[in-house]
C-alpha cells in the first residue's frame, strides 16, 4: 500500500483532527488533504509525475508537509536537502537526482538560483523566494480538488535523503520506498509506544530521517505535528506548554537546551508523557536530568540510520543510561571484527564485551537497498545481506548494545554527520596553515564539537581569522565549521605519516600536546 493512500484512510478516520499547526495555521485533515490534492494538481501542471524527483530546499514550515502528502499521492519522489547548504552542496545534489523541479524559500534562494543559473529545470518558490517560474500560491490556483492517481507499488520510491555516511564527499542518495517508510513509521509509533492523537514537535528537519518520523507516525495515529520554521529553546518551551505536547523525538542537543534552560521551572510540561532521542550520543549527566526535570513515562534512546531506520532502541535508559539496548521491532544485528577497509564478514563475529563493528539486517521492512547511482558504495556498505554501519560497538553480558564511536572518524554534531576532511580541506587552503586535524570531541550540549588542531605557518594566526574563513568559504556549510581550535607544534602521525585523529580525541594524548591557544568560537 502507498503513502498517500495510508493517508486518506487517516483522514476519513478522523477528518476534524488537528493535523498540523503552525503559528495562528492550524489545518485539520480534512483541510490538509484538500490543500494537498490542490497542490498536488497544480504539480501534475508542470508535467510533475510519477518518479519525478522534487529537490525541496526548505525550512520545516506548514507548506512543506502539504508538499509532503502531495508528492506522495502523485507518486513522485520528495527530495528534501539542507536549506543551509552551499552552492556547490546543493547543485551536487540537484544534478545527481535529475530533479524536475526545485521547491525553495528566502533562506536557501541565494544558494538555489545560483545553482541553478545553468540548468532547465522548473523552479517553484516559497514566501517570496524570487527567480521562480511558479510560486506555491500559483500552484494552488492552477489545481484541481482531484489530482490524478497513478498505480503506485509499495516497492515505489517515495522519498529520497542525501547522508554523507560514513565516507566523507559527496553526499549520497537513499532512496526509499512506499514499503521502507511505512515499516518505519509503523516501527516508530510501537518502539515509543505512541497512541492515537498524539502531539509532537515539527523540530527536526524533514531532510533528516528523525523528522521523517515524526511526520509519518503522527499521521497514522491522527496526531499533531506543531511546524517550527525557526525556533529556540525558549519557543519549543512556549510551544510545549501552549500546544499541550505529549511526545518528542530531538537529538540530544536540543533536550539539553530545553531542560538547561533559565526558565525550564516556569512552564507547564505536564502535558510530555513520551521522550525519545536519537542522532548523536546523549551524556549519562543529560540522561539523569530529564528523568529528574521531565519526569517522562516512555523515554526511548532510538539508534539507526538514514539508510535502516532502526537498528536497536533502548526503553531502561533509567538501569542503563546511554545503552543502545537491543535490536528494533522489525531488526537482528551482529559485532563483528571492525575494518575500515571493508573486508569485514558477516561471519566475523566478536566476543561478548569485545568491541566491533554493528551491522544490521537488510532484510528489515525499514531497510534501503543501494545508494542512488553510487554501487561502489552500495558495494562497500551492503554484504551478504548485511549493512555495515560504520559505527564501533559492543554487545554486555544481557545482550545489549553500547555504541563507541566510529569506525572512521565521522563526527556527529547536533546531529548532523561532518566528516573531517571536507572541513580539513577548506582550513588547509588558508596561507598561514601548514597542516591541520579536524575531530569531534565530546560535548555534553552538541554530542560531539567540531574541533580543529592546527600547526601554524605563521605563528600571527588567530581562531577568528580562520573562523572568518571558514564563513567564507563557498564549499563549507555553516554548521561544518569548527567551533574550537587548538594551536599545536606537532600532529601525532603513525610511522607511515598517516594522521592518528584517534590520538587527537585521546583526553592523555590532549594534555601533552603543546597548546599555544584553544579558542572557542
Amino acid at each position: 500500500m502507498d503513502l498517500g493512500t495510508l493517508f486518506e484512510f487517516a483522514v476519513e478516520r478522523h477528518p476534524n483532527h488537528e493535523a498540523v499547526v503552525q503559528d495562528d495555521i492550524r489545518l485539520s485533515y480534512r483541510e490538509l488533504n484538500d490543500e494537498a490534492n490542490r497542490i498536488a494538481s497544480g504539480l501534475q501542471t508542470l508535467g510533475i509525475g510519477k518518479g519525478d524527483r522534487l529537490l525541496l530546499v526548505l525550512k520545516n514550515r506548514i507548506e512543506m508537509v502539504v508538499l509532503y502528502w502531495a508528492i506522495q499521492k502523485l507518486g513522485a519522489i520528495f527530495t528534501p536537502i539542507n536549506f543551509r547548504l552551499s552552492l556547490e552542496e546543493v547543485e551536487y545534489c540537484m544534478r545527481d537526482s535529475q530533479a524536475k523541479a526545485v521547491i525553495y524559500e528566502p533562506a536557501s534562494e541565494q544558494a538555489v538560483t545560483q545553482a541553478m543559473k545553468d540548468v532547465d529545470t522548473i523552479r517553484i518558490g516559497l514566501c517570496g523566494a524570487s527567480g521562480a517560474n511558479v510560486s506555491f500560491d500559483d500552484l494552488r490556483k492552477r489545481g484541481t480538488d482531484r489530482p490524478d492517481r497513478s498505480a503506485i507499488q509499495a516497492s515505489d520510491v517515495c522519498l529520497m535523503l542525501y547522508t554523507s555516511g560514513t565516507t566523507g564527499g559527496r553526499p549520497k542518495g537513499v532512496p526509499r520506498t512506499h514499503e521502507n517508510e511505512y515499516g518505519a513509521a509503523v516501527a516508530h509509533i510501537i518502539q515509543n509506544q505512541y497512541r492515537t492523537a498524539e502531539s509532537t514537535l515539527g523540530v527536526m528537519p524533514l531532510y533528516h530521517t528523525m523528522g521523517m518520523r515524526s511526520l509519518l507516525s503522527m499521521a497514522f495515529i491522527n496526531g499533531k505535528i506543531v511546524m517550527t520554521p525557526d525556533y529556540d529553546a525558549t519557543s519549543i518551551l512556549n510551544i510545549l506548554q501552549a500546544e499541550n505536547i505529549s511526545c518528542i523525538y530531538l537529538v540530544p542537543t536540543i533536550i539539553h537546551d530545553i531542560v538547561n534552560h533559565q526558565s525550564f521551572a516556569d512552564y507547564d510540561l505536564s502535558s510530555l508523557k513520551k521522550l525519545g532521542y536519537a542522532g548523536a550520543a546523549m551524556t549519562k549527566a543529560l540522561t539523569e536530568q530529564c528523568f529528574e526535570r521531565l519526569r517522562p513515562e516512555v523515554f526511548v534512546n532510538h539508534y539507526g540510520s538514514t539508510e535502516v531506520y532502526t537498528y536497536s532502541i533502548c526503553n531502561y535508559l533509567d538501569r542503563k543510561p546511554s545503552c543502545a539496548g537491543k535490536p528494533g521491532f522489525h531488526q537482528r544485528l551482529r559485532v563483528v571484527v571492525a575494518d575500515p577497509n571493508g573486508t569485514s564478514k558477516p561471519t566475523d563475529v566478536v566476543p561478548v564485551g569485545v568491541p566491533g563493528e554493528i551491522i544490521v539486517d537488510t532484510r528489515s521492512i525499514e531497510s534501503f537497498q543501494g545508494y542512488w547511482n553510487r554501487r561502489d558504495a552500495t558495494e562497500f556498505a551492503i554484504r551478504d545481506g548485511w549493512y555495515f554501519t560504520g559505527d564501533m560497538g559492543l554487545l554486555d553480558e544481557d545482550g545489549d548494545l553500547y555504541v563507541l564511536g566510529r569506525v572512521d572518524d565521522m563526527i556527529i554534531s547536533g546531529g548532523e554527520n561532518i566528516h573531517p576532511l571536507e572541513v580539513e580541506d577548506v582550513l588547509a587552503k588558508h596561507p598561514k596553515v601548514s597542516e591541520v586535524a579536524v575531530v569531534g570531541l565530546p560535548d555534553d550540549r552538541w554530542g560531539q564539537v567540531v574541533t580543529a588542531y592546527v600547526v601554524a605557518r605563521d605563528q600571527s594566526l588567530t581562531a577568528s581569522e580562520l573562523d572568518e574563513y571558514c564563513k567564507m568559504s563557498p564549499s563549507l556549510s555553516n554548521f561544518k565549521r569548527p567551533r574550537k581550535y587548538h594551536f599545536v607544534d606537532a600532529l601525532p602521525k603513525s610511522a607511515v605519516g598517516k594522521m592518528l585523529r584517534r590520538k587527537l580525541r585521546d583526553e592523555a594524548v590532549q594534555n601533552q600536546l603543546n597548546t599555544r591557544e584553544s579558542v572557542s568560537s
